[in-house]
């Protein structure tokens, strides 16, 4: 099986019916519910690809999925793949609106839905799609033993769409190939071998976003077991963890901060956690502490785009000093940083992150334009980088500090100034647990930057923050105006949404 990982290209499916033969009895899949053998496994994964094309569908077309991580919502996923088709898990949070749009933009015929989600949406959404409800999936799928025809996927076949998190309009949808799919996670999976690691997963993330595929997809592919969560808390994450004898996982920061400020953290053992992996936001160098601190096993911090582009790692157990940094570009990725007109800046300027590797999307779905938008191509070469979105710096060791998001920058009075810059003198008062710092419309400035704090405790004051703070900040740095907020807006894999922010920020005033 190692021999086969480590093959540039591979059947995805068929590892997956390998191991069944392997290992039949083996546990593969658990959640609230109940488990899964590697056998069960396998006869259900063929049983769902075989109902999907006796019902229509065609090779390369999505299968919509809606609704709360389960067993059986991971059993579509896998067969529609299986099938030939493409996985297309649809964002949970997201509008009616939005949610019509995606599944329309997928090409989908099938849309498997939750109860919750059906009650929610009503009986007129989506009515030219076939519904199957998640939870009738055992009694929809084709009989036990029915195989599904074989099906030998080519590099450039896509495996499935994962939809972005943006917060307003039609979410684009990231294409990834099998050859994508492969080249990312066979080679995780090897390297477990390599550990001689045994693995059992916690994945308490959703399975509509790419940040979960980490936890999904790699630990079945060495033959594995997966805990899939519906909804994460920290103490059923910290049961599951000491039940399992979880050896890997897979969270977002403000997990991380949860788990930290969960009161019976210590109550747990988690002596087994061999790995943690952390991605899809900021993740501050005083959590990276706390957690190396307190949690087992190694951490790693992933940072790229679900488009592809540079893969950074920063390993953060083996460089306690780079903690503020993602780490450095992972073998087969490249990166550049350039200016506003594309020219490369000097060592440890920051400007404009491009990146690209062997993991790249096959494109944006049905949106062409939008694809050419987040390409940059070397003009020298001709070699096609994606644009990460990010403004960063590489120091002389070659770590990559984030300094924000270019959308993100606040241009005031004709100066730059980057957030994470005010947002870490923020966060080094006493009386702040988080800050975030948001440019508003200044008549005086045209923007200046106003910030917003989760208070530490009832007697912590935001106007003795905002003098201590801005005495410390150059005059054209300085915050016009500080809030404090009881939770900040997050997506539901922990990305803080300051489109939101700002909103309030300028219903709230107070700006020249």
């Amino acid at each position: 099986m190692l021999e086969q990982l480590q093959a540039e290209f591979g059947n995805f499916p068929e590892m997956l019916a390998q191991w069944a033969k392997v290992q039949p009895e083996a546990i593969a899949l658990r959640d609230e519910q109940g488990e899964l053998t590697w056998r069960a496994l396998a006869d259900r994964i063929e049983r769902v690809a075989a109902r999907l094309l006796e019902s229509g569908l065609e090779r390369g077309q999505s299968v919509a999925i809606l609704g709360t991580s389960t067993i059986d919502y991971a059993l579509v996923f896998l067969g529609a793949v299986r099938a030939g088709g493409v996985a297309a898990p649809l964002t949970t949070s997201a509008s009616r609106d939005q949610l019509e749009g995606m599944a329309r933009d997928s090409g989908a015929r099938h849309l498997f839905i939750d109860a919750a989600k059906r009650a929610e949406l009503g009986p007129d959404f989506l009515p030219e799609l076939e519904h199957i409800a998640l939870e009738g999936l055992a009694g929809w799928m084709a009989p036990e033993g029915s195989l599904a025809p074989a099906f030998t996927p080519g590099p450039q076949d896509h495996f499935n769409i994962i939809y972005s998190s943006g917060t307003t309009g039609i979410h684009k949808g990231i294409v990834h190939s099998h050859q994508m799919r492969w080249r990312q996670f066979a080679s995780t999976a090897s390297s477990y071998f390599a550990a001689g690691l045994p693995v059992r997963s916690l994945a308490s993330t959703p399975l509509y976003s790419n940040t979960t595929m980490v936890a999904f997809l790699p630990p079945l592919l060495a033959g594995g077991m997966v805990r899939i969560m519906g909804k994460f808390g920290t103490v059923p994450w910290l049961e599951h963890a000491a039940a399992d004898r979880s050896t890997i996982t897979m969270l977002v920061p403000v997990q991380y901060q949860r788990l930290m400020d969960e009161p019976r953290f210590d109550e747990f053992d988690l002596s087994a956690m061999a790995l943690k992996y952390c991605t899809s936001a900021p993740f501050s160098a005083e959590l990276k502490r706390q957690v190396l601190a307190r949690m087992p096993g190694g951490l790693i911090e992933i940072y790229s785009m679900t488009e592809g582009g540079v893969v950074c790692l920063l390993p953060a157990h083996e460089f306690p000093d780079k903690l503020h940094t993602v780490g450095r570009p992972a073998p087969g990725s490249e990166l550049k940083v350039l200016d506003d007109s594309d020219q490369p800046v000097p060592p440890g300027t920051p400007g404009n992150l491009i990146g690209r590797s062997q993991t790249m999307m096959a494109g944006y779905k049905n949106q062409p334009d939008k694809t050419r938008e987040g390409y940059w191509t070397d003009p020298e070469t001709g070699d096609v980088w994606q644009r990460m979105g990010d403004i960063g710096r590489v120091d002389a060791e070659g770590f990559v500090e984030l300094v924000g998001r270019a959308k993100d920058m606040i241009i005031s009075g004709g100066f730059n100034i980057f957030p994470s810059d005010l947002e870490a003198e923020l966060e080094k008062e006493a009386g702040v647990a988080e800050a975030a710092v948001v440019g508003v419309p200044s008549h005086r400035w045209g923007e200046t930057p106003v910030g917003f704090v989760r208070l530490a405790g009832p007697d912590a004051s935001t106007g003795a923050i905002l003098a201590a703070v801005n005495a410390r900040l150059g005059k054209t740095q300085r915050l016009a105006a500080l809030h404090a907020i009881d939770e900040m807006p997050r997506s539901h894999i922990g990305k803080l949404l300051k489109t939101e922010l700002r909103d309030q920020a300028v219903a709230l005033g107070g700006v020249e």
